[in-house]
């Protein structure tokens, strides 16, 4: 994975930058996660759902960089800070979290590190990529060509949570 990923820019010129997630990063992804739930999953599950989401995953940077031995991790990051990140499972081709800053949302910041894990994997020989993904997500990737496979239940903390298994085929672009 390269160390560096092309940055673009976002609105209200803040340059996002999109790179490999370091060791410093892991406290911003701790937040980005927590907030990601409670705030912008506000519209689409409960509190009591959102609570048992956002504990799944402790809200302390060892943990987050622990995870940066399990998966592929790219961040976003505005002003040297984490604003998003995704977690790519390379060796099954599929994407383990996305999540993003609950005021960026709509920013094209998901959509970016989704195309950078597209083409890792294209990179490594995958020709689908998967997500299993939030009730706030779905709509979003189907409109980018996401074939959904289906809605599932899962349990998080004694809360019952929608969410739908989606694949992406994946197709090289000469340039």
């Amino acid at each position: 994975m390269a160390d560096v990923l092309a940055p673009t820019s976002a609105t209200n010129a803040s340059r996002i930058v999109y790179r490999q997630a370091l060791v410093r990063d892991a406290a911003d992804q701790a937040e980005v996660f927590y907030h990601a739930v409670m705030q912008g999953a506000a519209n689409h599950y409960t509190l009591a759902q959102r609570r048992a989401w956002a504990n799944v995953l402790p809200r302390e940077a060892s943990a987050w960089a622990a995870r940066h031995l399990l998966y592929s991790t790219l961040v976003a990051t505005s002003d040297h800070r984490c604003v998003g990140f995704i977690e790519l499972d390379g060796r099954n081709g599929r994407v383990e979290t996305l999540y993003v800053w609950p005021s960026l949302s709509g920013r094209g910041i998901g959509t970016t590190l989704l195309i950078h894990a597209e083409r890792l994997l294209l990179e490594d020989g995958h020709t689908a990529i998967e997500i299993e993904a939030s009730a706030m997500l779905v709509d979003r990737l189907q409109r980018r060509h996401w074939q959904n496979l289906g809605e599932q239940m899962v349990e998080r903390g004694g809360e019952l949570l929608t969410r739908y298994r989606l694949r992406k085929q994946l197709n090289a672009v000469e340039t």
